[in-house]
C-alpha cells in the first residue's frame, strides 16, 4: 500500500448517538490515528486521519516477521522472530512518532496467545520501542476483521460469512446484514490453522506433485475436522449466501487468478471471483514445488512455502460454506481498530 493516500469509507451505525455537549464534527480536532496489527506472520501499520466521507490513510508499513516461526514444537517465540519482529516494531514506533499519532491500539493475535513466552515478548516491546501491545481473544480478532471490510460484502440480504487466514489461526464470522449499516454477528470460530501452523504440522519438502497432492489433502482434512462443530452451527439453507475473505492468502490468490505482474491493491480490494476458479488456482498451486511458486510474480520467495496451506484453509471453508462467489478485501484488523477508534470519538458519516 506504501504511502498513497487510501480513502475508506467509515459505517454509520458505529458511532455513538452524541452525547449532551458533543462537538460538531466541524469543530472536532482532527487527531490522527494509528492501527498495529502484530500477526503470527505480519506486522502492519496504518495511521490515517478522518475525513468528511471515511479516512485517509496517510502511512502505512507492512513486513513478513514470521513470529510464529517454530511455535508449534516448541511453544515458544524463537529468539530470531523476536529480533526481526522488534526490527519492525521499531520502524512502526518511529511512524507513529513522526507522524504525530494522537490514538492508536497495537494488537497481538495468536502467536503471542499460544506462546508461554508471549508475555515476556509483549513486555520487551514495550520496553524497547515504547508500543504497548494487547494480546487480543479469537473472537475480538474477528470482530475487528468483519468490521474492517463489511462494506465489501456482495450486495444481497442473505446470510454472509466473512473469514481471516492468518499465520497462526483462522477467524470466521457469520454476519446478518439486514437491518443496519453494521452486521450483527451471528456465530463465531476460531481455528487452530493458520499458514504458518498448517504449514508446519505437515511439511514444506516433497519429492513430486503427487506427494505434495497428498499432503494437500491431509491439510484440508485436518481443517475441515477444526471446522466441523462450526459447520453444525451454520444454517442448512444455502441459498443466497455470500463469501468473503480478508487478508494474505485471498489477495494472493485474487493476484494469481488476475495473472498481476506486480500486487495492485485497486485491482484486488472488492474484487469478486467465481468460486471454481479460486478452487483451480488452489489445485494448481498445491502441485507446484516452491521454487515453481517463488517465480510467480504476486507470490514470491516471501510466501511460497506457505500459500499452499492457505489454499487449503480456504477450500476447507469453501466445502461448508459453498457460495458461488468469494469476494476479496485487501482491508481487515487494521481497519477496523481504525474505525472503533474513530468511532469512539465521535466521527459520524
Amino acid at each position: 500500500m506504501g504511502q498513497q493516500a487510501v480513502t475508506v469509507p467509515l459505517p454509520p451505525g458505529e458511532a455513538p448517538a452524541p452525547a449532551a455537549g458533543h462537538v460538531p464534527r466541524r469543530q472536532m480536532p482532527r487527531h490522527t490515528y494509528g492501527a498495529l496489527d502484530l500477526g503470527t506472520n505480519n506486522c502492519r501499520l496504518l495511521i490515517a486521519r478522518p475525513t468528511e466521507d471515511g479516512f485517509t490513510v496517510i502511512d502505512a508499513f507492512s513486513r513478513v516477521v514470521r513470529l510464529g516461526e517454530g511455535l508449534a514444537a516448541s511453544g515458544r517465540i524463537s529468539d530470531d522472530a523476536i529480533e526481526r519482529a522488534l526490527a519492525a516494531l521499531s520502524v512502526c514506533a518511529d511512524k507513529l512518532c513522526r507522524r504525530r499519532v494522537s490514538l492508536a491500539r497495537s494488537v497481538a493475535t495468536e502467536a503471542c496467545r499460544r506462546a508461554v513466552n508471549g508475555r515476556y515478548f509483549v513486555e520487551r516491546v514495550h520496553k524497547e520501542t515504547g508500543i504497548a501491545l494487547e494480546i487480543i481473544s479469537p473472537e475480538e480478532e474477528a470482530r475487528l476483521a468483519m468490521l474492517g471490510c463489511h462494506r465489501l460484502l456482495e450486495p444481497g440480504d442473505g446470510p454472509a460469512l466473512i473469514f481471516d487466514i492468518g499465520g497462526g489461526s483462522t477467524e470466521l464470522v457469520l454476519v446478518d446484514t439486514a437491518g443496519g449499516e453494521v452486521p450483527r454477528i451471528q456465530s463465531w470460530w476460531s481455528a487452530p490453522w493458520g499458514v504458518v501452523s498448517l504449514t508446519e504440522s505437515e511439511g514444506r519438502n516433497f519429492n513430486d506433485a503427487d506427494e505434495r497432492l497428498h499432503a494437500y489433502g491431509r491439510m484440508k482434512e485436518r481443517v475441515k475436522h477444526a471446522f466441523r462443530r462450526f459447520a453444525e452451527l451454520l444454517p442448512s439453507d444455502k441459498r443466497n449466501i455470500r463469501l468473503m475473505g480478508t487478508s494474505g492468502t485471498v489477495t494472493t490468490l485474487a493476484s494469481v487468478h488476475l495473472a498481476l505482474p506486480t500486487y495492485d491493491r485497486r485491482a484486488v480490494d472488492g474484487l469478486m471471483v467465481p468460486a471454481d476458479q479460486m478452487r483451480a488456482v488452489s489445485t494448481m498451486l498445491s502441485r507446484m514445488s516452491i521454487e515453481e511458486r517463488s517465480s510467480l510474480p504476486c507470490i514470491g520467495r516471501d510466501r511460497a512455502d506457505l500459500v499452499v496451506a492457505g489454499c487449503a484453509i480456504l477450500e476447507a471453508i469453501m466445502d461448508i460454506w459453498p457460495a458461488k462467489t468469494l469476494g476479496v478485501a485487501d482491508r481487515g484488523i487494521r481497519e477496523g481498530i481504525l474505525r472503533s477508534l474513530m468511532a469512539r470519538d465521535g466521527h459520524r458519516l
